[in-house]
């Protein structure tokens, strides 16, 4: 099957000499990252990043990607990334920082790259990119532990949804962005859309969702994935800094589970998922969760402070009620993404009658080469640091 996935991720951006970079990464001060550092840097724990491909030479990324690991079959081009996408989501979660790169959140992990056809890429390229379920099967077969899927499409790729299956059924987390085409048409991205995926979309600095990230039953969790930097292009001479999208939010999820996985190695997927989600920055009833934010805003460090954190039985999935259900409507009936409803925010109440900001408390742009369109959702309001986030809606309505 020949076709191409768009990648999650865009700018508006400003360029940022490599130097400047790290100044950039506000996200990192604000999950309290060098604290986190001193628990766990993500040793250990691999990391599958299918993308764009992903550039071993980049400063940050010497010594972190193991291109070895990738079956021969499978491995055409995984170190020739075609548009800068694949080397900014593997910096983003490994990253040293050396050569003034990007400091990844988990610089201890270690990368395992897989190309795929992405729109960026030409027609005959694409024909040699491996098939995504083959890939997906190939990574839940290694002992690799996340899977990075930053992209998504609107075909229900055939094949891909038992190979996600068959990587959960092997142990694996797997980790997608939620789509940036909120207010377009609201369809639902695959592969986040699929049961056994963690749904992640994006939030800014100041705690605002963004607009453009898509929201429904299937949003799982929550994490900055505005005015983040990003390589500008596949020439990797300068990052840019004012990128936006669910693919650095799904990026830095992976991160953050591999943070948690590192500090417990014995813990099984479930119980690294289950740890994320039971700490989650949120003001509203676990088992209410947000169509905009699910759990709520990821917060790694709250697993990583207590030293016995129970993570519950290992064998119970976090997610079962919504991978037994799939994505519904309002109603609660199964949908398909090409009858996929909106959310309607004129029904939306927020404690300040705001219907575009949703506030509650208790937690902690677009360089469009793809089919995604970075417009927007009713925004919910978050404080990554320790105060406010929030999406009152729960995605009961949803």
């Amino acid at each position: 099957m020949l076709s191409t996935v768009a990648i999650l991720s865009a700018g508006l951006a400003p360029e940022a000499a490599a130097a400047d970079v790290r100044s950039q990464q506000w996200y990192l001060s604000a999950m309290k990252a060098e604290e986190m550092w001193k628990v766990s840097t993500g040793k250990g724990v691999k990391v599958a990043v299918v993308d764009s491909g992903v550039n071993s030479n980049t400063p940050s990324l010497q010594g972190q990607v193991l291109t070895n690991e990738v079956p021969k079959a499978l491995s055409y081009k995984a170190t020739e990334d075609y548009s800068g996408h694949g080397t900014t989501m593997a910096e983003l979660i490994a990253g040293t920082g050396k050569g003034d790169g990007l400091q990844g959140l988990a610089p201890d992990a270690k990368i395992v790259p897989y190309r795929i056809a992405m729109t960026d890429l030409d027609a005959e390229e694409a024909k040699k990119a491996p098939d995504i379920p083959k890939v997906i099967r190939a990574i839940a077969d290694s002992d690799v532990k996340i899977i990075n899927m930053s992209f998504g499409t609107k075909i229900d790729w055939p094949g891909l949804d038992e190979a996600v299956k068959y990587a959960h059924e092997k142990g694996k987390l797997l980790f997608a962005g939620t789509g940036n085409d909120a207010e377009k048409d609201g369809k639902i991205a695959y592969p986040a859309r699929y049961p056994y995926v963690v749904g992640v979309a994006a939030s800014d600095e100041s705690g605002k969702v963004g607009e453009f990230s898509e929201y429904g039953n299937y949003v799982d969790l929550a994490a900055p994935g505005l005015k983040v930097p990003a390589w500008c292009d596949k020439t990797f001479r300068r990052y840019c800094t004012d990128r936006r999208g669910t693919s650095m939010a799904t990026a830095i999820a992976s991160a953050s589970a591999a943070l948690v996985w590192s500090a417990h190695p014995d813990w099984t997927a479930n119980q690294v998922l289950g740890s994320l989600i039971d700490t989650a920055g949120r003001d509203w009833a676990r088992d209410n969760p947000s169509v905009y934010l699910g759990y709520g805003l990821i917060r790694p460090r709250k697993v990583l402070e207590k030293k016995n954190y129970q993570p519950g039985p290992p064998n119970t999935d976090p997610l079962a009620k919504e991978n037994v259900r799939g994505v519904v409507d309002a109603d609660g009936e199964p949908v398909s993404a090409s009858k996929e409803p909106k959310p309607d925010p004129s029904k939306d109440t927020t404690a300040n009658g705001d219907r575009t900001s949703e506030t509650a408390s208790g937690a902690e742009k677009s360089d469009n080469t793809t089919l995604w369109v970075t417009v927007g959702a009713a925004a919910a309001l978050l404080v990554i640091g320790g105060g406010a986030f929030a999406a009152y809606r729960s995605r009961r309505g949803a």
